[in-house]
Formats: C-alpha cells, structure tokens, sequence
C-alpha cells in the first residue's frame, strides 16, 4: 500500500528518513559509483527508487517508556532516546497497527519496558514481518530474559487481541546488555514456522530470525535483474545464500547450484525452500554451511558466481580466490558502499573480471543507503546474458 508523500509528524526528530521529499543518489554514493562507472567506461544507472510510503514489510522498534506510557520506534541519532512512531508513513499499515496493539497489551497488563542504564524491564524490542500473501503478520517480542515467562501476560494478551491478523507469535530472549536487537533465545507461541514469499518464482521462506529484505517489492525487480545475467544451464555457486531469495528461483533453469550460508536461521528458511522443490530439482543443488572464506572450492565447478554479503563485503579469502580464479560472471550484490567500492577496485586491479553493468536501488527509500548490483565478466568469457 502506498500513499502520496506530502508530510511525516514524526519529523523531527526521528532519524528514519534523513533524505524525505529529495529524490536521486545521496552525494556521496553518486560520486562513488560515478568513478567506478567512469573506470569501466558504462554510463552511471538510474537509481531505482520504489514505492514512496508503504513500503517496508518489516520492521524492528525498541521498546521504552513506562508501563503506564510505552514507546515503540528507533532511536534519536546517537542516542538511546527513542523516538515514539505511532504513524510511520514507510511502514506497511499492518506494522502500525500490531506496534499500537503492543502497546495497549503493555497497558494493560503492566509489562516494564526495557530501560538501558539500569538494564532492567521485561520488553526490549519487537519485530513485525508482514506475509504478502496472506496479509498476516509474524510478531516476535524480545524480552530481556532466558525465558518467556515474564512476557507471558502480554503473549497471551496479544494472541487473544491479535489472532485475526497474526501469522505466527514467537518470543526471543536477549537478556545481555548489548545493542543487538535479537538474542539467542527462541520460543514459538502460534502460527507457521516461517513467512511464506513468492520471489524470482519459487517459494521463499523466513524463519524471524533469519535476515529478509524489508522493501519486498523493489526487492523483487533486484532479484529479477539478476536471473537475467543467468545464462541458462549455467553452474552456479552462490555465496551468502541467505534464505534462498535469490539463488531458489534459478535452480529450475540451472545445470547445478551450490549454496552457501553461514547463519542457522537461514539454512532452516533454505531448507523450507529446497523442501518445496521436485526431486529432479534438488538433484541439482548442493549445500555448503560456514563462512564463505571456507568455501571457495565451490568456485572449481561453476561458471556463475553470485554473491549478497553483508555490509563488510566479502570475506577476504573469497575476494582472493575470485582474484586469483575469476569465473566467466561474477554477480555481485552488495548492501555496503564502502566495502563495494573496494571490493569492486581490488577486482578490477588485480583479476581478468571486467565491470560490464552496474545498477543501484534504494531499497530503504528517503534515506543515504544505495544497495548496489555489479556483473563482472571474465576477460575473452563466452558468457552471455
């Protein structure tokens, strides 16, 4: 759902959308990605922006206040003063809605939010994740403890109030004192054990504690832009595999995939996925757990290398190899600036890769943040799109 921007009364002093009303690249990514576009000698892309309002389909917000006055949002910048969000015009309805239901339930049966100094309270955090599909929402309540048995009076509240438009319920324990949002600590009250999307043509599946994108739709064209660099019968090793977001919907139009993760909560979503695939299918996949640094022999047998890593970028011995043994393509999807245009520098200094496109969306709108999409060629590769 999205709606025409014209003001937000969150403004100041929420931090969350620093570049509202201002459309284009944030200065210093534009002037980043104009040099390395120069260099290659392609024109710099367009940025693709999405929706405006409406967008985000999930949502993590800190818990402050008191009993008797609630907060849910984010913090001021610098700070661990929280900005109170009841309206977020980026957040899908549904978000809003459950984050002013959280509330009522702490109202009403007297949860402590958390407070920071004293590192003590009941209720840290929570996230929404909104299913698509279906229009539901999976909710989990970070508390502050090894057990949910301190928010169980809010977990029963909320189900009661909340069942119509519930998913699932989870609780998750973090009781360090510590500005991660989620902790080790995992119990599933109702509803299904993963959200369900339908991305690049197969199904998808995220377990809360597994890392989703929260603007699914401009989400979906990434993900797009990329099987068309697939060639077909191609041999693929994908690094930092995730859920299977990218990499599940090639497997039908691929000779053979390998699949790569590091996090438990994503290989359990990854595996939802291959679950749902016929026999012939799974035949063609292959799954590596650990860090992509320790996988790099997956880079022997495939021709296409795909790679979505974290804001540091690649792990060192993964950039090395492909310096070193560079495939015909290299699909390099990257969600950290810095560490792209390094990445991107060292490849082109020191292998046979060739930057052949580049393009750029704003997958977190009105803010600095640019994910960014690099297809490297192999110098004298046969490869095409």
């Amino acid at each position: 759902m999205s709606i025409e921007l014209t003001a937000c009364t969150h403004r100041p002093p929420c931090p969350g959308c620093p570049r509202l009303f201002e459309d284009g690249f944030p200065q210093r990514a534009e002037s980043g990605l104009r040099e390395l576009a120069a260099r290659a000698g392609i024109p710099i892309p367009e940025l693709a922006l999405g929706a405006s309002t409406g967008f985000r389909y999930r949502a993590r917000l800190a818990v402050r206040g008191r009993s008797k006055s609630p907060k849910i949002g984010i913090f001021q910048a610098d700070s661990h003063r929280i900005v109170d969000i009841p309206g977020c015009l980026v957040h899908h309805p549904l978000i809003n809605q459950i984050a002013a239901a959280v509330k009522r339930g702490i109202k009403t049966t007297g949860t402590q939010p958390y407070a920071d100094l004293p590192h003590a309270g009941e209720l840290r955090s929570v996230q929404i994740v909104v299913e698509r599909a279906s229009q539901l929402a999976q909710l989990t309540l970070v508390g502050n403890h090894t057990d949910a048995t301190p928010l169980q009076p809010l977990l029963q509240h909320l189900q009661r109030e909340l069942d119509s438009v519930l998913h699932s319920l989870w609780w998750n324990g973090n009781p360090e004192r510590t500005n991660t949002i989620l902790g080790p600590h995992w119990e599933q009250l109702s509803g299904l054990s993963a959200v369900r999307e339908q991305i690049g043509g197969a199904s998808v599946f995220f377990p809360p504690g597994a890392f989703g994108q929260s603007n699914l739709d401009l989400a979906d064209t990434v993900v797009e832009d990329i099987h068309r660099a697939i060639p077909e019968n191609a041999r693929i090793a994908e690094f930092y595999a995730g859920c299977g977001a990218i990499g599940l919907g090639l497997v039908a139009h691929c000779q053979h995939i390998a699949f790569n993760e590091i996090g438990d909560h994503a290989r359990y979503g990854l595996s939802l996925g291959i679950d749902q695939l016929d026999a012939d299918m799974q035949s063609r996949i292959q799954l590596h757990s650990g860090a992509a640094g320790d996988a790099t022999s997956l880079l022997e047998s495939a021709n296409v290398v795909i790679a979505d890593p974290p804001r540091k970028g690649l792990d060192s011995e993964l950039l090395s190899t492909l310096c070193k043994n560079p495939p015909e393509r290299f699909i390099y999807l990257s969600c950290g600036l810095k560490s792209f245009l390094h990445d991107c520098a060292t490849l082109l200094d020191t292998s046979e890769l060739r930057l052949a496109a580049l393009s750029s969306y704003a997958l977190v709108r009105h803010s600095e943040h640019v994910e960014n999409l690099a297809i490297f060629d192999r110098a004298g590769a046969t490869t095409t799109r």
